[in-house]
């Protein structure tokens, strides 16, 4: 280990940055669908020896002496997002005579973009560098960090977070409770970076021990909850269509009308034997093909549709105002039996060059638009509330990616009684995106202690408990009805000061870590400076 881990510290130039490219490819592999955390014991330790030689040359400035690290940083971000985020090209392929020209910017450019927070975090780490184990406290710090900015500057994208992938499943999801998504990310990043140390003697032990206690801890705490888990004060029997439209055809001016049918007649068919009579359908993002305000009959036949005691949450477009100062919104809307709106939601948090163009003038000038080409821009709802449903429960709805954002879904909505998450996948076909977008809908649910049902235009639609449990689901591309009895539970209380709170805790104890080992060796540097 420590020859390898000696060859790694002396590389330079180009093969330094493929290596700390592959390392973060390689770590991509912890993601949804494939889950494989354990590469992430290998990638880690090579940035962690990559970083132990990256010091700049005495005398450089600065800027100069600096560089090595973020770019460390930069090339294992940039293989890491590459590899996670490939798929988002594929939104690109749809119109794909007004889009492939701009491919490589979803393939490449994002991952740079986004390989900056990484960049950030190695140059922080190596500012607070020792070698012993407080490195890696310095590198967990800092990367705990880094995923909080990435979830909050320019709105915010933080998909894929490194936290992720130490809870593939349930049982192992708990923890985000105590300590949210940013300390999770952090702590993992602790555990996963330790195997650093076999390549030398010093702190070898209290390392290895200390991943083995967090590790122990982590699947300890996760067991506990499950098997003390509160039972379902009751169930909420939901009814989730799922259409599988090809986002070629889904704003096709001629086909709209069979479209809409679909969702009516999917929604009609009568409950497999043994189910009930559905309290709650639930369409996707955008599933109403058409502006409701434009077709006089709709809303009838959605009437028509649903019964007494019974409503139709659909993803729908709703516009205020007259044409020529129209404001658009991707809403949710609620429908009861006598064919009326009663209740919408709008999306808060829009996608980036998806649902709107930053600086659209200076984007159109270059011939870019927004993907979402139904309406012109939308607009941002004001603020999320939830929908009462007829037996009195409520649900709060998320659109699309507004699912991905830690916190989001937490104690204050204490008016929620469950989740409502309505996407359209179809944009990313049958490619590792949507079950990384299911993946975080879960752990959102075990964050907020809140069960949550979800639809899908196609796939990944589902059922999940407040502990995370998939009740049932339907496959990507599958088309049809899935009928399900949603559980009502409510964990309530913060455990200790609440999540945000205990991940800025665990921040904080690797930081003070990191800076103390960082002055002791600074202060025995200048005793041993002073002896010679």
């Amino acid at each position: 280990m420590e020859r390898l881990a000696g060859r790694v510290i002396l590389l330079s130039g180009w093969r330094r940055a493929l290596v700390g490219f592959l390392a973060g490819a390689l770590a991509a592999f912890s993601q949804p669908p494939y889950d494989f955390f354990a590469v992430c014991f290998v990638s880690f330790p090579v940035l962690v020896w990559l970083l132990d030689g990256s010091a700049g040359e005495p005398g450089q400035g600065a800027i100069r002496r600096s560089l090595p690290a973020f770019m460390i940083g930069w090339w294992f971000g940039f293989g890491y997002f590459a590899a996670g985020l490939w798929w988002t090209g594929n939104a690109l392929l749809v119109e794909a005579e007004l889009f492939a020209w701009a491919l490589p910017l979803a393939i490449f450019g994002l991952p740079a973009l986004l390989a900056l927070f990484y960049g950030a975090a190695t140059l922080l780490a190596r500012a607070l560098w020792s070698d012993d184990i407080c490195r890696i406290a310095a590198l967990a710090f800092a990367f705990g960090l880094a995923e909080w900015v990435r979830a909050t500057v320019l709105t915010g994208f933080p998909w894929n977070a490194i936290g992720y992938a130490a809870m593939p499943v349930p049982v192992l999801m708990q923890s985000v409770r105590v300590a949210g998504l940013f300390g999770m990310s952090a702590l993992a990043v602790f555990v996963f970076a330790m195997p650093a140390l076999l390549a030398s003697r010093r702190h070898r032990r209290l390392g290895l021990g200390l991943a083995l206690l967090l590790a122990a801890a982590h699947a300890g705490y996760g067991f506990w909850r499950m098997g003390t888990a509160e039972a379902a004060t009751g169930t909420l029997d939901v009814r989730i269509v799922q259409p599988s439209i090809s986002q070629s055809e889904k704003w096709d001016a001629s086909i709209r009308d069979r479209i809409f049918r679909t969702y009516l007649d999917l929604s009609a068919r009568p409950p497999e034997a043994g189910m009930p009579r559905p309290e709650l359908i639930l369409w996707p993002e955008t599933s109403v093909p058409f502006l409701l305000t434009q077709r006089p009959g709709a809303l009838p036949a959605l009437g028509d549709l649903v019964g007494e005691g019974q409503v139709l949450l659909a993803g729908a477009i709703r516009v205020e105002g007259p044409e020529s100062t129209a404001r658009y919104y991707n809403s949710v809307v609620a429908i009861d039996a006598a064919g009326e709106i009663y209740d919408a939601t709008d999306k808060v948090h829009l996608v980036p060059f998806g649902e709107y163009l930053p600086f659209q003038a200076l984007f159109e000038r270059i011939g870019l638009r927004q993907l979402a080409q139904s309406v012109s821009a939308f607009s941002s709802g004001s603020q999320r509330h939830a929908i009462t449903m007829p037996g009195g429960t409520a649900g709060l709805p998320f659109i699309c990616y507004e699912i991905i954002f830690p916190g989001v879904a937490g104690f204050g909505d204490a008016d929620a009684d469950f989740l409502i998450n309505v996407t359209n996948d179809a944009w990313f076909g049958d490619t590792p995106g949507p079950y990384q977008h299911f993946r975080q809908a879960q752990v959102r649910a075990v964050e907020a202690g809140r069960p949550l049902v979800r639809a899908a235009n196609n796939g990944i639609s589902g059922v999940v408990d407040a502990y995370g449990r998939v009740v049932d689901a339907f496959a990507i591309n599958a088309v049809g009805v899935l009928d399900a009895a949603l559980p009502i539970q409510r964990v309530e209380g913060r455990v200790l000061a609440g999540p945000s709170a205990n991940g800025a805790a665990v921040l904080a104890v690797l930081a003070l870590a990191a800076l103390a080992a960082r002055l002791l060796a600074g202060s025995r540097g200048r005793k041993s400076h002073k002896r010679m």
